[in-house]
């Protein structure tokens, strides 16, 4: 089994800081294998949303949650969001007998209700698949992370064709089950062509009137199918960063598959030779590095940098009071672009890293260098660090 012991370690001294701490990823990417080590660790009482025995023992959540002392694990509480409310009473006793761990595969109502009903009580941790650091940096691991994504049975498939195997599970049933039990009523096969166009979209600025076209739909509702692949943690929205700098810059969100494993499935890439020869490699390999890094730094002060005149920064991030920037080269050699002395010049960030898949290291200039993409991790924990 491949330890989690950072994000464990971010539950449990979000448990030390409020009364609830709220674990929020995918479905499938492990949040309960973790939950279920802290239950064993802190003596915890469990109870699944999803298990019909304890979906009857929580009928009057009260009268069962209130005599709890301890650790209380409430694992996929979308099923039943009111518990938010009963929450905010448990976690205002003085002395407090019990915390809550909660589990969630859905952001849009739970992280809503949450931060609303429990404001000053709550500890939110992002949860995804496996990260680099966890799989091991070497180039093979690295290769196969990315290829298969970080979804733990994907991951640690036997073959690349389990692996293949499992992620089309995965999304025939998170459309046709998962996401029906969140009260979504669009047909699965409408969804899996919007999360499909959005695969040959990865990467590029969102354009809803044009993905809303090939859909026959407006792109007020392509937009609605884009918050809810987003809202249950399946794409990625990245908004852009924009000042008044006397610049046309873009104002509308990058779109990505958040998982590169299901991104290669939705383009019909089973394997590493496929995913070399396919044009979309390189924003494969920028989504990739993206995740990774965020998984780092957070989402909250994340941003990318694009003018009209073609000045881009992949990724933008605010840390110390400082601009940091990621660009990301699917290339054995990057060098200086004039898409780079441009943002050089405009952004003034403090550093730029140039992040590629090999291992060389090497500066193109005095406020940028090449790096592997562990040492851009590397960097982005100091950042996060001081």
């Amino acid at each position: 089994m491949i330890q989690r012991s950072q994000l464990r370690s971010a539950v449990l001294n979000g448990l030390r800081l409020r009364p609830v701490v709220a674990l929020m990823g995918p479905r499938q990417c492990g949040k309960t294998t973790l939950a279920r080590e802290i239950a064993k660790l802190e003596g915890a009482t469990y109870f699944d949303l999803e298990d019909p025995t304890d979906q009857v023992k929580l009928a009057n959540p009260k009268l069962v949650l209130e005599p709890l002392r301890g650790l209380v694990i409430l694992d996929e509480i979308q099923k039943n969001p009111k518990l938010t409310e009963l929450l905010r009473v448990l976690a205002d006793r003085v002395p407090l007998p019990c915390r809550f761990l909660v589990l969630g595969s859905a952001s849009p109502d739970v992280v809503r209700q949450a931060s609303d009903s429990l404001a000053g009580r709550v500890h939110f941790v992002d949860m995804s698949g496996f990260s680099l650091e966890e799989v091991g940096e070497s180039v093979e691991a690295q290769k196969k992370l990315w290829c298969r994504g970080g979804f733990p049975a994907s991951f640690l498939s036997q073959s690349d064709a389990e692996s293949w195997k499992w992620r089309e599970d995965f999304v025939r049933t998170f459309l046709e089950r998962d996401m029906p039990q969140l009260g979504v009523r669009i047909a699965s096969e409408t969804l899996r062509r919007f999360w499909t166009m959005i695969a040959h979209y990865h990467g590029q600025v969102w354009n809803g009137s044009e993905v809303g076209a090939s859909l026959g739909v407006s792109h007020h509702t392509s937009r609605h199918y884009l918050d809810l692949l987003s809202g249950t943690f399946v794409l990625r929205i990245l908004p852009p960063w924009f000042e008044n700098l006397g610049k046309r810059v873009v104002k509308s969100p990058k779109v990505y598959v958040r998982d590169s494993g299901l991104l290669h499935l939705l383009l019909n890439l089973p394997d590493a030779p496929s995913l070399f020869a396919h044009p979309k490699l390189g924003a494969s390999w920028e989504g990739f590095c993206i995740e990774q890094i965020l998984a780092i730094t957070g989402e909250r002060n994340a941003y990318f940098w694009s003018t009209q005149s073609r000045s881009e920064l992949d990724l933008l991030v605010m840390a110390r009071g400082k601009r940091w920037g990621f660009e990301f080269k699917c290339a054995d050699a990057p060098t200086m672009t004039k898409s780079l002395h441009s943002v050089m010049a405009d952004l003034c960030p403090e550093r730029v890293w140039i992040v590629h898949p090999g291992n060389d290291t090497y500066p193109i200039h005095e406020k940028a260098e090449v790096v592997p993409l562990a040492s851009a991790l590397a960097h982005a924990k100091a950042l996060m660090s001081q």
